[in-house]
């Protein structure tokens, strides 16, 4: 895939992308009924759709507010894992590779963040008000 748009350069939305690629195969072979399997696909579409909409803000705040709800929600993804192992619809092996892309994931998101983050919190430039006659 060439890259068109800034996001797709980021190596976070191609881990996120290769999770939901992973996943796919996964959420398709689960029973219906079960809330995992819908939250799990949408959880794992959240993160790569907030990736791409936080890095197109021009505001630090706003594009770190994004970034965080993908962190969020590929923590989600991880957890959704984890019950359909307690579950017993899943091997814990099998997981174990796309916990292995998540953590990935939310390693170069919470990187991103906090270098947005540094850019927000720089020390502001001091001011001084002169007054007349000095």
């Amino acid at each position: 895939m060439t890259a068109q748009f800034d996001h797709e350069k980021l190596r976070a939305y191609q881990e996120a992308l290769r999770f939901v690629a992973w996943v796919g195969p996964i959420i398709e072979e689960l029973p219906a009924k079960l809330a995992a399997k819908d939250q799990l696909d949408r959880a794992s579409t959240s993160v790569v759709l907030n990736i791409a909409e936080g890095n197109g803000k021009r505001s630090t705040t706003d594009r770190c507010r994004y970034l965080d709800i993908a962190r969020g929600s590929s923590l989600e993804c991880a957890a959704c894992l984890d019950v359909l192992v307690a579950r017993q619809k899943l091997d814990s092996h099998l997981t174990a590779e796309g916990k292995d892309i998540l953590i990935g994931v939310v390693a170069m998101i919470a990187g991103l963040i906090a270098r947005f983050a540094i850019q927000t919190n720089e020390d502001q430039a001091s001011y001084s008000v002169e007054t007349a006659g000095a």
